[in-house]
């Protein structure tokens, strides 16, 4: 009996003080919201329905109002940065930093969004110096991919690497794929300088970087080739296969132009027909059908492109094929495969693309490093016939 009686004095007691804490919080929480200008709230609301203009023009009325609110100094700064209004970003920054009573978290904040600022607007050398001058804090690793951004702008490759390193001691994870591509660039740069030796040395870090490399086994083989010794240049394109056989088309121009040097092109064109088979590819078949043409004959290209067509069905191939039956065929057949192939071609003309695979980015040519996100090696190797958008 006498626990039922405190248990009944307990509950309502608890009740009752939840209540007030309640009725507390709630008055704190209305007094501060009183004391924001209604600009603030104007500010919010053209944000949330995306009318960035109007939400700056109440933000700026704020700020004016009470030049102490640091965060929507720093809200006020990135809506202009992403509407390209980096001046005056930059000054909204520059307003912050030029407070004596800045804490000192807010202050790296600040840098570090001056520092975006400059870069945005292309004024690389300032926006290096201000991530520069961040080497701790919380903002320390974003400035340190700052400046790596800058540096594969500015393609300086050993302060690139220098950096991907030093992004690894803060934690930051491997980056051994980046640099592998940085010591490739350093290696294409010794190779067009015809320094063979130091484009080794390179291509071997890039390898002890990442085995996987691809692009280093294609310019080991550059290397070979550029000195004469097609027999290893051979033998490190043709590693490319193991490595992966989608890189195969960026080589199989250049081991047919390895084996004409040594004299044996007809086994150049059996490779290739072998890599045609094994692995459909329209750039492939592509450097296979003209050489094949040329050694064996019309008829054996011919049977190379339908074979080709009737395992992967498409446009590219369509065209190939239609080339090696106008070769074969006689008068009016001819004219008319000729037109056939005339109007083909017209559509498809602009068709095949490389596409990169993080951002979407299409290009005709073939990119180890996107130029829309400039991510590395997120390029398919092979171009792709874009399916148009159903209606």
């Amino acid at each position: 009996m006498d626990l039922d009686f405190w248990w009944l004095l307990v509950i309502p007691v608890a009740f009752a003080l939840g209540w007030m804490a309640s009725r507390h919080d709630l008055k704190a929480l209305l007094s501060e919201s009183a004391n924001l200008p209604r600009s603030y709230f104007r500010g919010l609301n053209f944000l949330l329905n995306e009318q960035p203009d109007k939400a700056i023009d109440a933000f700026i009325e704020v700020a004016k109002l009470d030049p102490e609110t640091v965060e929507l100094h720093f809200a006020l700064g990135n809506l202009f940065r992403r509407r390209g209004e980096t001046d005056r970003a930059i000054r909204v920054h520059q307003n912050l930093l030029s407070r004596p009573d800045l804490p000192v978290n807010e202050r790296d904040h600040a840098l570090y969004e001056l520092g975006q600022d400059y870069l945005k607007a292309g004024m690389l050398d300032r926006a290096e110096e201000t991530f520069v001058s961040l080497q701790s804090g919380d903002h320390a690793q974003g400035a340190q991919r700052a400046l790596l951004t800058i540096y594969e702008i500015e393609k300086d490759w050993n302060r690139s690497i220098e950096t991907a390193r030093h992004l690894e001691s803060m934690g930051a994870g491997s980056l051994d794929l980046e640099i592998a591509q940085f010591h490739c660039e350093l290696a294409q740069e010794a190779l067009q300088q015809k320094k063979p030796d130091e484009a080794r040395r390179q291509l071997e870090r890039a390898l002890k970087a990442n085995p996987q490399n691809v692009r280093a086994t294609i310019l080991g083989g550059d290397v070979d080739a550029a000195s004469g010794a097609f027999e290893a240049a051979l033998a490190q394109w043709r590693r490319v296969e193991e490595q992966n056989p989608a890189y195969l088309p960026l080589v199989a121009e250049k081991v047919m132009k390895a084996y004409e040097a040594l004299g044996h092109a007809e086994d150049g064109a059996q490779l290739l027909t072998e890599w045609v088979d094994a692995y459909s590819s329209n750039d492939l078949l592509d450097v296979a059908y003209k050489y094949v043409a040329a050694l064996r004959g019309a008829d054996a290209a011919h049977v190379l492109a339908r074979t080709q067509m009737q395992k992967s069905p498409n446009l590219a191939g369509m065209s190939r094929l239609l080339e090696a039956q106008q070769a074969a065929a006689e008068e009016p057949r001819r004219s008319e495969i000729e037109l056939m192939r005339s109007l083909l071609q017209q559509r498809t003309k602009n068709l095949p693309r490389y596409t990169c695979q993080n951002c979407g980015f299409r290009a005709r040519l073939f990119y180890w490093q996107c130029p829309g996100c400039s991510g590395w090696e997120t390029y398919a190797p092979r171009r792709v016939e874009p399916v148009p958008a159903s209606n």
